[in-house]
Formats: structure tokens, sequence, C-alpha cells
């Protein structure tokens, strides 16, 4: 019979496996600090959203409080590189040595140039592969101006325009042909043969067996979430969850995986020989919409109680709670929501509504006002403002201003 667990203590263990359940380290964090973080987490998703701060930044400042965002940038555009970029759980930086797994599985072409004339579909790829080979990382702009072709809307053939470059060079990147040798000041793409890329110890050529390479990227979820059921692995890779199941199986035959129950929870978990298992949890932090931690938004509810859905997408009026809400953690808890925005020219980060959970602890604005003013002083932001939307504004407006 499968061991059971108490739900509280699959909360710590998930996040002790995030390295969300300690106390952050005083002062700046180190390069190594960082790197040693991003090993734990194995991903940070990509998204172009810079309302308050890039997504894949917010990940380390949950964790590590104030660091030089410049030691993300060195580790993905200077050789030999620390992170990558490719499909994951989206896009994604991830350590060099999962590429080469993740490349098998990963099936997002949609993206790409199926549409295409059958001739362009022959011919623009190499032309484009031949180009990279021969110059410095480009832009799908850069790319396209050295082909030679240009963006014609209103021709009724558009043959081979910026698009169409933009779009094999997608298809290129998704098949693991071309990477992104890091990004420019406008976020875009910097694209490169993978061989330039990858760093040679990464293996990013070997021959993959599908089956051990879901094994493999099975154990690195299971690390990272401490314990999950089956579909929150899965959904960590955005891999098949029926392949993932099969390769769970084999690593619980192996030994390297225990499956056991959480107490309120139904269903098979698995749980990680290497998980910690604090018995308390004493870390707080403000979690961005892309973090790891909120991936699978039914564990998320399952664990924490807490009900969370990105309505970026939403249309302004049916927002309930803002565009860019990120969740608060105080210790075992996920007690409140703040939606933010970082005035960069005006010099203040703004909270432009703020949500208590039930139940959430009495020291929760004064708790979430020091990380607040935590994250602005990380922003180079001269201060906070809080407006007067939610219930729990009025107390943060007070917290701030005492901490201000």
């Amino acid at each position: 019979m499968a061991a059971r667990i108490p739900l509280s203590q699959a909360r710590r263990i998930a996040l002790a496996a995030q390295l969300l359940h300690q106390e952050r380290p005083t002062g700046v964090a180190t390069a190594r600090q960082v790197g040693r973080t991003f090993d734990r987490l194995q991903l940070l998703q990509i998204d172009s959203v810079n309302v308050l701060a890039r997504a894949h930044y917010l990940p380390m400042f949950s964790r590590l409080g104030n660091y030089d965002v410049g030691i993300l940038q060195r580790f993905s555009g200077r050789a030999p590189r620390r992170i990558v970029e490719y499909w994951a759980h989206e896009a994604s930086y991830i350590r060099p040595a999962l590429f080469a797994d993740l490349k098998v599985w990963q099936k997002r072409r949609w993206i790409g140039g199926h549409g295409l004339d059958a001739d362009l579909r022959r011919d623009l790829p190499e032309r484009i592969v031949r180009i990279l080979d021969g110059s410095r990382p480009l832009t799908a702009r850069e790319v396209a101006f050295r082909i030679g072709h240009r963006e014609d809307k209103d021709a009724a053939n558009w043959g081979w325009n910026w698009n169409a470059v933009k779009r094999v060079l997608e298809v290129l990147f998704e098949l693991g042909d071309i990477s992104a040798a890091g990004r420019n000041a406008q976020f875009e793409r910097l694209y490169a043969p993978t061989a330039k890329v990858m760093p040679k110890d990464a293996g990013a050529d070997r021959p993959v067996d599908k089956d051990e390479a879901m094994v493999r990227l099975m154990d690195a979820a299971a690390r990272a979430h401490g314990v999950g059921t089956a579909r929150c692995l899965a959904d960590y890779f955005r891999v098949p969850v029926r392949a993932a199941r099969d390769a769970l199986r084999v690593l619980v035959a192996e030994g390297a995986l225990e499956e056991v129950e959480v107490e309120g929870w139904q269903g098979t978990h698995y749980l990680h020989p290497a998980a910690a298992r604090p018995r308390r949890a004493k870390g707080q932090a403000l979690l961005g919409p892309f973090d790891s931690l909120v991936f699978e938004r039914e564990r998320l509810e399952k664990l924490f109680g807490f009900r969370y859905r990105i309505e970026i997408y939403t249309p302004a009026e049916k927002r309930r709670y803002g565009y860019y809400v990120l969740p608060f953690l105080l210790r075992e808890e996920l007690c409140a929501r703040v939606d933010l925005k970082a005035h960069r020219s005006a010099g203040y980060l703004e909270v432009r509504s703020a949500f208590s959970e039930a139940g959430a602890p009495p020291d929760t604005s004064e708790a979430l006002a020091a990380e607040l003013v935590l994250m602005a002083r990380w922003l180079g932001l001269g201060g906070v403002r809080v407006a007067d939307r939610g219930d729990l504004a009025p107390a943060l407006a007070l917290s701030v201003a005492r901490q201000g």
C-alpha cells in the first residue's frame, strides 16, 4: 500500500523543491546562487509582456531577492552558455543538458511554415542556414534583409517576405537545427546554428531514445516538484501525459520515485526520494504569473486552496483581479494577490489592486509591503504607490507608508 502524507507536508515538500520554503540570502545574490537556483528549477518560462519585468527575471527575484538580471543575460548570451532557449513548458530557458531530450518530444509546428509554397519550403531553409553559418547571430529582420526579401502586404502573391523568413526560422528552431544565441535590446531572438550555441559537453546532437529521454525528463520534473501527479509532472515540460506515466512507472520500478497518496487529493502521486521534507516553511515571495510553482493550476488549488487564472487576455471590464496579478506567498500560504505595474519613466511601482484570501495571516499587509518595497528597489524604482482597489488595499497602503 502506498504511503499517505498529509496535505500540509505535501505543500512544504513542494515549496522546498522550488526553493521557496526558506528565508532569502541577505544582500545582492551572486552568480553562483543564481546558477544553483536555475539548476534546481530546470527552466524559466519566457514571455514578452513587460508591464512589470520580463517573466524569466521574476522567479530569481522571488527566491533570491535583489540580484543583477545581467547574470541571466550572460548565462544565455555568452559561451559556454549556462542556459539556452527552447520549447519546454512554453518558450523557456532550459539547462543545455535537457535540449536533446526535449527535442524529440516537442511538437510546436503550428507556428511554422507549412502553408508556404512548396518551392519556398524547399529553398528558403537552405538559404537561411547558409547565411547563419557564415555570420554572427542575426534577428529575423536581419536574416530577411540579407536574403533580400521584404514584406509586401498588398501583393496577391506575397512570396518571400519577412513573415516567410520568420516562420521558417521558427520551424528550424523547433527542429533544433538553429537556436537562440541570445536576445537583443528589443527582446528579439538572435538566431545561430545550434552547434555554435550549445556547449560542447551538452550532447545536443547525440542520438536519443524517446523512451529514455522521457524517463530523464520525468526525473527532472519530479526533482523540481518534490511531489506531484503524472499530470503535474508532464505539464512541467508540456509532454504527453500517457508517455509520462510510462516513464514514471519505470522510475518507480527502479526505486527512483515512490508512489504516495496525498491527503484530500485523489490519485497517485510521485515523491522524489531526494525531496526535502521541512517541518515548517519560513519564506515569503511575490510569484510571477509564469512562475514554475504556479504552472499547473489544479495542483496549485489542491495544495494551497488558491484559485488562480491569468487575466492578461481577458477584456479589462471582465477582469476580476487585474492585468498582471502576482500571488503572494507568506510562509506556507498563498494569502493575497496584487496587480502590479512598473512606471519606469515616473520611477514608481504601482499596486493597481490588492486582495487578501480568506483566513490570511494578520501580518499579511506588513509582509507584503516589505516585499513590494524590496521589489521596487530591485527594479530601480523610487517607491510604491497603492491604488484604492481591493479589500487589502487600505491596510497595504498604510503598511507601505510605514516602510517607505
